[in-house]
Order: C-alpha cells, then sequence, then structure tokens
C-alpha cells in the first residue's frame, strides 16, 4: 500500500478512531471515515477525511466505497465494546461485532484489499495464567466482548490460510495484523481531542468525568481482587501511543509483512485505586469515591507483555507515563465539560 492508496477507517469517529484519522491524515493519507454515529461525533473528525454515515457490514456501501476511493487498506475500530453490557446484551455484540466484521472482510477479499488493521481486545485472554501476558497465552475469554473479538481474528486467521493456500504466496493478497489493545486512555496532548463517548465506563474517562461535577461518584467495582489493594490492576495505554501503532501496522503490511497478533500496552499495570490518585492529582480535586461489589466479566489483572509489537513493527512509545495519561484526560474533559451540548 502506498499513500496513494485510501484508507478506510471504519468507526473513525470514535474515540481512538478520530486520533488515528488524524495522524493517516497527518502521514499522507487519504482517509475515508464510515461510522454510524451511534456512539462516534462528526467534530471529532479531521476535516481532510471523508465522510460516511452507514454501517460496517454494509458490503453493498462498503464495496462501492473501495472502489469509488481506491482503498488500499481498511483499519477496522466499528463495534460495541462495554464488557459489562455484552454480558447483559450478548446478542448485540454478536451482532455487531462478530457478524458485521465478517461481512466487512468478506467484502474486503472480494475487491482485492490488501491490508486490514483491526482494532482487537486484551480481553481475548480471559483470566491469564500468567502476567505479564504474551501473545501466545491461552485465548479463553470470559465475556461476550472478548469472544467477538477472538471470533474476528478468527475469521481473519482462517481466511488467509485459505488464501495462501490457494494462491501458494504468503506476502502478497490479503493480510492482517489484529492489536489487541489493554486500557486505552488519555487524550491528545493538544487539547483538541478526547474521549466523548457517552455513557462510558473506562475508568480514567469515568474518574475525570466526576473530577468536574458530570458524575456525582466514581464506584470502585470489587475490592477483594487477589492483587496487592483489592482492585483490578490493567496497563494503561496512551490513545496517541495506540493511534501510532495502527499507522506502524500498515507500513509493516505495506512491507510485505506476515498477518499476526499483537499486544498494545506498556507492560506494567496500575491498580483502579493508583489510578484514582493520578486523577486527583491531575485534577486537583479529593473524587466522591464508593466501593461496589464485582463487575461481572472483569480479570483481576491484565498486563501486556508488549516486545512482539516493539521488535516486529517497530513501534516507540511517547507517553509511557499514568500520570500524563491522566492529566491529558482530564484537561481534554475540563474542556469538554463545557460543550457537552454540541454533542
Amino acid at each position: 500500500m502506498t499513500v496513494a492508496d485510501a484508507v478506510l477507517v471504519t468507526g473513525g469517529a470514535g474515540y481512538i478512531g478520530s486520533h488515528t484519522v488524524r495522524r493517516l491524515i497527518a502521514g499522507g493519507h487519504r482517509v475515508v471515515v464510515l461510522d454510524d454515529f451511534s456512539t462516534g461525533h462528526r467534530w471529532a473528525i479531521a476535516p481532510q477525511a471523508v465522510v460516511v454515515a452507514g454501517d460496517a457490514g454494509d458490503q453493498s456501501l462498503v464495496g462501492v466505497l473501495i472502489e469509488q476511493h481506491e482503498v488500499g487498506a481498511v483499519v477496522h475500530f466499528a463495534g460495541s465494546i462495554v464488557v459489562p453490557e455484552s454480558v447483559r446484551d450478548p446478542l448485540k455484540y454478536y451482532r455487531n461485532n462478530a457478524a458485521a466484521s465478517r461481512d466487512l472482510i468478506e467484502v474486503c477479499v472480494e475487491k482485492g484489499v490488501e491490508r486490514f488493521v483491526f482494532s482487537s481486545s486484551a480481553a481475548v485472554y480471559g483470566i491469564p495464567d500468567r502476567q505479564p501476558v504474551s501473545e501466545s497465552a491461552p485465548l479463553r475469554p470470559i465475556n461476550p466482548y472478548g469472544t467477538t473479538k477472538l471470533i474476528t481474528e478468527w475469521v481473519l486467521r482462517d481466511v488467509v490460510a485459505s488464501l495462501e493456500q490457494r494462491d501458494a504466496v504468503k506476502d502478497e493478497g490479503f493480510r492482517y495484523a489484529a492489536l489487541r489493545y489493554f486500557n486505552v486512555a488519555g487524550a491528545s496532548l493538544d487539547g483538541t481531542l478526547g474521549q466523548a463517548t457517552p455513557a462510558a465506563t473506562h475508568l480514567i474517562k469515568v474518574a475525570c468525568e466526576a473530577a468536574c461535577g458530570v458524575r456525582d461518584k466514581v464506584t470502585v467495582f470489587g475490592t477483594d481482587y487477589p492483587t496487592p489493594d483489592g482492585t483490578c490492576i490493567r496497563d494503561y495505554i496512551h490513545v496517541e501511543d495506540l493511534a501510532r501503532a495502527h499507522l506502524d501496522a500498515l507500513a509493516y503490511l505495506g512491507a510485505g509483512g506476515t498477518s499476526d497478533s499483537f499486544n498494545c500496552g506498556y507492560g506494567r499495570g496500575f491498580s483502579v485505586r493508583q489510578v484514582l490518585q493520578a486523577v486527583q492529582k491531575a485534577a486537583g480535586v479529593k473524587l466522591p469515591i464508593e466501593d461496589g461489589p464485582r463487575r461481572p466479566g472483569d480479570p483481576p489483572e491484565l498486563v501486556a507483555e508488549s516486545s512482539r509489537i516493539r521488535n516486529v513493527l517497530g513501534w516507540k512509545p511517547e507517553h509511557d507515563d499514568l500520570d500524563v495519561i491522566c492529566e491529558t484526560a482530564f484537561r481534554w474533559e475540563s474542556t469538554r465539560n463545557k460543550a457537552y451540548s454540541r454533542a
């Protein structure tokens, strides 16, 4: 793929998608954003992108976009992402994540798209036997969200294997990189772009909203986990570093890299209570915090073993600092809080 080829970004109006779109455009790529705007925002999309309202699983629409814009690569963010909701409403997740992704992949193969970067998740690991967790760890998701991400990875794996067997080549044709996100947080350093997802459940976002008075409290879901302070431990990655990883994945595939999965994390974890302390430091306020029961589908700890993405993709994170993550998230939220009406 060259910069002359367009990149189709599904879910490009969302949190991670919008940051990635901005980086793609800065890198000289033509970008087409496909989003149904159920959770994303038009104002978050860089003005240089072509914007189309629609479903990533609409094969007719996607086929037309690939042909009209000479799409050479797809970055697939679109889908539902709330773990507790996936437990309550699994059918929504099998439709929006697994079924839609299957249909998208099919039309990409039919239309000759050769590069596919998939927004996967550390949820595919479930409760790992050891930490940090590597890409070779058993894949045992414990909630429908993680299961639907894993199903899409399986579809990609099997499609590539089938094409390689048919064509007897491994360095041409449809190939993919599945990026397994750990906990994404933060906002752009210039304060102009951040997470504006309605009814977000991610801890740092929720804590920053509470610091701005948008929420009346922060609930700690589970205080009896087998961790030093009894709360869950997660590997938090700054959204700008994650956006960079998508460009690195496209470059890797464009240079003939083979299909693979990559952990996206820093390799160290922080507990819920540590995160809340960092948000309080960034905001300069004391948060209203209450302890609550565990949520279904939450593993006690998830920390990435991230040597593969660093060594294979050449990914070099620039914002591996919990304070920076929380400071940028709060700066965005404090600005966003004054403009909620435009959502």
